[in-house]
């Protein structure tokens, strides 16, 4: 099963409520109840530094250190962007989250190479998480 396209609280809940799930990818997150715990899929949840909707250092990286039933699992925060950055397209997102998709949706191990080493490009993301195994 693929998640579909929510809301990132939605993602995260539906993710620790659905484990037929083959990956998640919450964007921008705002969940008071953060259920991360209770994710076992690989799941890549994104941040915006300048998000005052859902502020990372709230939502979004409270929910990646909670991810401790994950062996996959990444954390994006996007520089100089905002909550409303995931409502546009962003080459950024779309390179990470189909890199993301494609190796655990499609079990397709060619895209490690976009995950692994951990990407390092501080002027646009800061990029932390588990090389897929």
């Amino acid at each position: 099963m693929l998640l579909d396209v929510l809301d990132g609280g939605g993602t995260l809940e539906t993710a620790a409520n659905t484990p037929s799930l083959k990956a998640a990818i919450p964007l921008a997150p705002w969940d008071v109840m953060n259920v991360s715990d209770q994710i076992r899929v690989p799941t890549m949840i994104f941040g915006a530094d300048g998000d005052t909707v859902a502020p990372v250092s709230q939502f979004a990286r409270p929910a990646y250190d909670a991810l401790t039933g994950v062996r996959d699992k990444a954390f994006v925060e996007l520089r100089n962007a905002d909550h409303f950055t995931f409502a546009a397209a962003n080459t950024t997102v779309a390179k990470y989250g189909i890199a993301w998709l494609k190796r655990f949706v499609d079990n397709d191990t060619r895209y490690d190479q976009f995950l692994c080493p951990i990407p390092n490009d501080p002027g646009t993301v800061v990029f932390e998480g588990t090389c897929p195994l």
